[in-house]
């Protein structure tokens, strides 16, 4: 099988241009039109001759995602089905809203870490995306946002299937040809990493100064209780993880956004709130509270109206910022936790 040009550093392009006999300076082009034009074929690339896009169709492939389907919800979401080059399916995720575009983004085919409450969790894992699907995706729904809203991306979250820090090599690809100049140039303040809490990975991201975003999705703050839904917790405990994001604190200044879905109850008491508070405190923070999306796999239901403003409430009268976060795409299974490839 030939090899995804995409795979190519900049460096290995314009070597295989100097070995073909060919100008440095079609290095530059050709770039450009897989990075910022997004080009899916050679023939796209117009101001190649016939014979140089001839050989490069006989020497690399361009392995492109495709849309297999696409569904609208009733609150704007709009959930895409992606096709990769072997079939396998991923699902991404345009949420406008007033005053931003994101793409919620996959980073894997499947999961393993087969949280209780999450659909992709209750999937295997087949692969790890390359980091050209990752930046397909977000080609992909910045259309949408463009067609729907007249309107750009201006956000992205690697929220969608997978742990990005268990395919952390690509992601960081796939982030640095999003934020490139002579690539999608977003800026990586736009863009927020969500991790289930992979302890070594998140000190790797604060020794590789990383500029975007982190999020970790935390659900409880004691071990009991964060055990039982996220077996990830086994291995990274909460003692390990606090330690781990104040270090990425110090090493990058970015704060933490902790992910906190409400539970009925399970997580949703005052003395949950006091623990989720202790847990916080001393790392430079915000909390997002997130209403829970009921999946059939599991046996979780989200918390009442009441319990979720007192939950905030006692987080505000600790000076925390705390924002709650509305369901988006329940009817169509885009909403948090639902993505598991069904129509």
């Amino acid at each position: 099988m030939k090899q995804d040009v995409r795979k190519l550093t900049f460096d290995k392009l314009k070597d295989y241009i100097s070995e073909t006999g060919l100008p440095a300076f079609r290095a530059k082009q050709i770039w450009e039109w897989i990075w910022v034009k997004s080009a899916h074929t050679f023939e796209e690339m117009s101001n190649l001759s016939l014979l140089m896009r001839a050989q490069l169709a006989k020497d690399f492939d361009i392995l492109p995602i495709s849309v297999q389907t696409d569904q609208k919800s009733n609150d704007g979401t709009i959930k895409l089905a992606f096709s990769l080059h072997d079939k396998a399916l991923v699902e991404g995720v345009l949420i406008p809203v007033d005053d931003r575009m994101t793409a919620c983004v996959s980073s894997q085919v499947g999961c393993s870490l087969s949280c209780k409450f999450c659909a992709t969790g209750y999937m295997d894992r087949k692969r790890n995306l390359d980091p050209a699907e990752i930046y397909d995706q977000v080609v992909e729904i910045d259309k949408q946002a463009k067609r729907h809203f007249d309107t750009p991306l201006s956000n992205i979250v690697f929220m969608g299937m997978g742990e990005p820090l268990l395919n952390y090599k690509n992601v960081l690809r796939s982030i640095e040809r999003i934020t490139a100049t002579d690539g999608l140039n977003m800026s990586p303040k736009r863009i927020t990493v969500s991790t289930a809490g992979i302890s070594k990975m998140i000190i790797k991201l604060a020794d590789d100064q990383v500029k975007f975003n982190l999020a970790l999705s935390l659900h409880a703050a004691n071990d009991v209780k964060r055990n039982q839904i996220m077996p990830i917790n086994e291995t990274n405990t909460l003692k390990v993880l606090k330690e781990s994001l104040l270090y990425f604190y110090q090493k990058t200044g970015n704060q933490i956004t902790f992910e906190y879905i409400v539970f009925d109850n399970f997580n949703d008491g005052l003395e949950d709130a006091e623990e989720l508070w202790h847990f916080v405190k001393s790392i430079p923070s915000k909390i997002n509270i997130i209403e829970y999306n009921p999946i059939a796999e599991a046996k979780y239901q989200n918390t009442t109206a009441d319990k979720l403003e007192q939950f905030a409430d006692f987080l505000k009268s600790k000076k925390l910022i705390v924002n709650i976060r509305r369901s988006r795409g329940k009817d169509i299974d885009a909403a948090c936790g639902q993505l598991a490839n069904k129509k």
